[in-house]
């Protein structure tokens, strides 16, 4: 009796996948085992010596190569296990004579380790690249704009496809689009920062010409580019939905308003934007004050929840504002807790306690006048009366400190809430 066994299926019943994640595809075998047996003796499964020795290999050979990678890009790179594991399908090198020579690359130019591997997450072919012929005259073009190698850094860790990109085709024509709206070098850098993977120069153009024909001056399509240059890249038919929704709210294309508003649905989801409106709703406020907070300030609601609890609580709680008054001037709410509000309400505390000032001051003199003219108004002028003034304002000394806090309830500050538009 003559019986044909398939090795494969022998070794592997009830599935075309091979061992350990190889496919199948890598251990087949171009011949087949023919196996005879009496029948007498029952058929019996047997293997030639061959065929067994050339399936261990195999996968030894495969298992070996994969380990490899996988360490290399842990080493080297700083990926995780889980990350190499994943990345290491999409690339194959036997030695580490190219990819060690593109992280040497990548290191003198200022790249640092997290950087590296983020870059290699995202194109993880970059460790095949050549450095000297691909890498290196995209640097130099970047250095040729102004960037610094801190910049140089985030640009491409940010978008490491610009490193396959053609300099005279692509990385040429569009810093020319940004630098002709932008004119300034150093604002094509800010918005090549923050700048996606996806620079359509068609789309820009065209999404350009659209807020133009509305009547945008060209200093706030400036500005929407320089802080969300990815928005211009959008589908024109889609840029032009989402202008058309922010227009339908009442803002007006001729005021900075308008795009911070367009600025705002692009960057948020219908999840997102509910969500922040919750927060804001914790406080309080209601549907119409919260949209009150949105048309004088729409990036009130891009802010952190985490930023918008820490502000709110600080002027409710600490200092004793309703958070209708918070909605009525919300630009507040864009200020630094840490860096601005903190700092000259404790100075302005102290003032008030003391009695050097009286209470109804306008907000407006606390937190809108630049670093040296506060200082001016409450620090240099009250020095010789209170010296700690200096100290407590650049956070070398604190409240608790001289004497005073913001947890006494019966001497809370309270600024007078007047706004001037």
């Amino acid at each position: 009796m003559r019986v044909w066994v398939n090795p494969r299926a022998q070794l592997f019943p009830g599935t075309h996948t091979a061992m350990f994640g190889f496919s199948a595809s890598r251990l087949a075998l171009n011949r087949s085992v023919y196996l005879f047996v009496s029948n007498a003796q029952g058929i019996l499964p047997f293997y030639s010596l061959f065929v067994i020795r050339f399936l261990l290999s195999s996968t030894s050979s495969n298992l070996n190569e994969h380990s490899f990678i996988v360490s290399y890009l842990i080493n080297s790179c700083g990926l995780t296990l889980k990350s190499a594991q994943s990345i290491s399908k999409r690339i194959c090198f036997e030695t580490t004579e190219r990819p060690d020579s593109v992280l040497r690359l990548l290191r003198e130019h200022g790249f640092t380790n997290s950087h590296i591997s983020k870059i290699v997450k995202s194109w993880p072919r970059v460790l095949l690249a050549q450095p000297e012929k691909t890498l290196l005259p995209k640097f130099e073009f970047l250095r040729s704009l102004g960037v610094s190698s801190s910049d140089m850094a985030i640009i491409v860790s940010r978008n490491p496809f610009l490193l396959a990109r053609s300099i005279e085709r692509y990385l040429i024509p569009r810093c020319e689009v940004l630098k002709s709206l932008l004119v300034s070098d150093e604002k094509v850098v800010t918005a090549l920062k923050r700048m996606g993977r996806t620079f359509s120069q068609n789309s820009f153009s065209n999404n350009l010409a659209y807020l133009r024909g509305l009547g945008v001056p060209h200093s706030f399509i400036s500005h929407l580019v320089t802080q969300c240059p990815s928005i211009m890249c959008q589908e024109v038919g889609k840029f032009a939905e989402g202008v058309k929704k922010v227009m339908k709210l009442g803002f007006d294309p001729s005021k900075v308003t308008f795009v911070e508003a367009v600025r705002v649905f692009y960057t948020m989801t219908h999840k997102t934007w509910e969500h922040k409106m919750e927060v804001y709703r914790r406080w309080g406020l209601s549907e119409d004050e919260i949209w009150l907070i949105f048309r004088k300030h729409p990036t009130c609601l891009a802010r952190s929840e985490k930023k918008i609890m820490g502000t709110m609580d600080f002027l409710v709680c600490k200092m004793g504002w309703q958070p209708s008054a918070v909605a009525r001037v919300p630009i507040v709410l864009c200020c630094s807790l840490e860096r601005r509000i903190l700092p000259r309400c404790s100075v302005v505390r102290v003032l008030l306690l003391k009695g050097l000032i009286k209470g109804d001051i306008h907000f407006s003199s606390v937190l809108m006048p630049s670093e040296k003219r506060f200082l001016e108004l409450y620090v240099i002028k009250y020095q010789e009366q209170v010296p700690q003034l200096l100290d407590l304002f650049q956070g070398k000394t604190s409240l608790t400190e001289l004497g005073f806090g913001f947890d006494d309830k019966s001497g809370i500050l309270r600024i007078k809430i007047t706004w001037v538009e």
